[in-house]
């Protein structure tokens, strides 16, 4: 009689060959991801070089290369405890939505507003601290949160800015080059979108970099200079090079907090949807067989994001959609190890200044362009299609604060800063409600999940939900968070009083009112393949 043995089981490795193609293909990304960091730092916020490149990109290097070790690692200690090979590491990367939110939003505001690039970089940094305490928090509470936020509300506010200040500058400037701008998006949209496949399974956004590049310099040989890139700031750009390592800015993250009113309004909501997102990424790589410490994964971001603002970095981390992708291609491990070691080579020895000099701008739009497209189109694709009219609601006081961002900065631009009555007067005869846009507007992140949220729960016939919805409104109105211009008690007396007679009808109708039940979900829409 013969007893069989079970075999140890397969010790894990370091590298396999899969993880040859995940950190090409994942690389690839985090390169596009810094090159478009680096230019909104330098193109949009008029950052000085030695700000950008001395202390936030050896900052984010650092994040970048402490969250990518450490969940290769939690993938590595996954293989040993499971005795699998076949475990992916999540792949992480600065916040691709909110890197353009905290540009856009946060620190481009301040800069005009103030002339002041290092004022502005501090209030980024306090933003991300306190968007890392909401992950600490949500660690504890995450599942309490998804349970009581509907996915409409969150996803509104996201669509709303992605709209106006993600989508619509580089749609602008990409129609000013269109030579570059409309070709380097047509290879996004055909590969992303539309699932063509480039050859020997080159990345769409390494092609589209390259094209774009090509056409560039291309252009020069005919004089017509298409992307602005001359061989003399190519030239300068090699000043850059060098070893500069992240100078602890603890006393600038802390200078940022007399913005707090300003940031608090959008720190927490969208710190909330980081973590519903991570959330939801930690179930995508469940659901591929990877089973990760939901807690862990939030105490990662929320710890590694402390420590790049505090060592300057004005950008939080997030761990990205697309495991199962990576698991597919191969990917174990080493990918994540090697992807963070390139992101700490390119950040300190300033590589990345060269890269920018060399790629035009307008070839990286494209990227943002499909960026936003896909945050916005989000709130329709993932919620239930009853719900799209609370998204449209959730959407509108962006638009409000977006289009008195534009009237104001284009009377300013005209030499107008301060209106008068007068001129307020006959901007409103006009169809142009300024007050009621600034009104409508401030504290657009809060105000839109609060309308929308309030909508979704009387779509539903949840009335109580609704009413609670618009109390919370009535509370945050009355202290500035929504509809203010800053944070204070008493504010705004009569619209906290609206939201509170909002709840109060809300709460009546759930009580008194017969309600019609709700119709069967409308079917999905066919397809036309």
């Amino acid at each position: 009689m013969t007893t069989s043995t079970a075999l140890p089981p397969a010790k894990p490795k370091l590298w396999v060959p899969g993880d040859w193609n995940a950190f090409f293909g994942f690389g690839t990304n985090i390169l596009v991801n810094l090159l478009t960091m680096t230019g909104l730092l330098t193109f949009v916020l008029g950052f000085p070089n030695e700000l950008v490149f001395g202390r936030i990109l050896p900052a984010v290097g650092l994040m970048l290369f402490l969250s990518s070790g450490y969940y290769g690692w939690m993938a590595y200690d996954l293989m040993k405890k499971t005795g699998r090979t076949d475990i992916c590491a999540m792949p992480s990367g600065p916040g691709v939505g909110h890197m353009f939110i905290g540009t856009l939003v946060i620190m481009l505001p301040i800069k005009l507003a103030t002339g002041d690039p290092v004022k502005a970089w501090e209030a980024g940094l306090t933003w991300v601290f306190l968007q890392s305490v909401v992950f600490f928090i949500g660690s504890i509470f995450g599942s309490w949160i998804r349970r009581v936020t509907p996915r409409a509300a969150l996803l509104a506010t996201l669509t709303g800015i992605s709209i106006t200040y993600i989508s619509m500058r580089p749609a602008l400037e990409m129609f000013a080059t269109p030579i570059i701008g409309l070709t380097c998006f047509a290879v996004i949209l055909v590969s992303w979108f539309g699932g063509v496949k480039f050859m020997k399974g080159l990345p769409a956004g390494f092609i589209a970099l390259v094209g774009g590049t090509t056409i560039a310099w291309g252009s020069n040989l005919f004089d017509l200079n298409y992307g602005g890139m001359t061989l003399s700031n190519l030239t300068a750009s090699f000043t850059h090079f060098g070893f500069s390592v992240p100078i602890p800015a603890i006393g600038h993250t802390f200078s940022g907090f007399e913005y707090l009113g300003l940031l608090i309004v959008t720190a927490i909501p969208f710190g909330i949807y980081d973590l519903i997102e991570a959330l939801d990424n930690v179930e995508s790589a469940s659901a591929a067989g990877d089973q990760f410490s939901t807690r862990q994964v939030l105490m990662t971001d929320g710890v590694v994001s402390m420590i790049g603002c505090l060592m300057g970095n004005p950008y939080n981390l997030a761990v990205y959609i697309g495991h199962p992708g990576w698991k597919a291609m191969g990917g174990r491990c080493g990918y994540a190890f090697a992807t963070g070691i390139m992101a700490l080579v390119l950040c300190w020895l300033g590589i990345i200044s060269v890269l920018l000099a060399l790629i035009p701008v307008v070839a990286i739009l494209p990227i943002l362009l499909y960026i936003g497209m896909l945050i916005g189109s989000q709130a329709f694709q993932e919620t239930p299609l009853r719900h799209a009219p609370a998204v449209i609601l959730g959407v509108m006081p962006h638009l409000a604060h977006w289009a008195e961002s534009l009237i104001r900065n284009s009377l300013s631009a005209a030499g107008i800063n301060d209106i008068s009555p007068e001129l307020a007067g006959a901007l409103a005869g006009k169809g142009v409600l300024l007050d009621v846009m600034s009104t409508f507007g401030n504290g657009s992140a809060l105000s839109g999940i609060v309308l929308a949220a309030t909508t979704v729960f009387v779509i539903e016939r949840q009335l109580w939900r609704a009413a609670s919805f618009a109390a919370a409104g009535a509370g945050l109105t009355f202290i500035g968070m929504m509809h203010g211009e800053h944070v204070a008690l008493g504010q705004n007396l009569s619209l906290a009083l609206s939201y509170l007679l909002v709840a109060a009808l809300m709460a009546a109708c759930a009580k008194f009112a017969a309600v019609t039940p709700l119709p069967p979900a409308a079917p999905a829409t066919a397809s036309h393949e």
